[in-house]
């Protein structure tokens, strides 16, 4: 298993088509809207559950919102 994971990091030769270079696919600025989207809304939205239930639970604000 590992040797799949060394073997797909290894970067390639750039293939040529016609005598031009295509570029390498690389991470892009909506790449990392996506990552924020799908990783740091569901992390966000989880903490600020529990944060709501140990507020609901022991009386005291625990969120970041709270300093404010």
């Amino acid at each position: 298993m590992a040797h799949r994971w060394i073997s797909a990091l290894k970067t390639s030769k750039p293939q040529e088509v016609m005598g031009q270079r295509i570029a390498e696919p690389r991470p892009t600025p909506w790449a990392a809207v996506w990552v924020m989207v799908y990783l740091g809304l569901p992390v966000m939205a989880l903490g600020m559950c529990v944060d709501g239930l140990v507020q609901l639970f022991t009386g005291h604000c625990t969120g970041f919102w709270c300093w404010f």
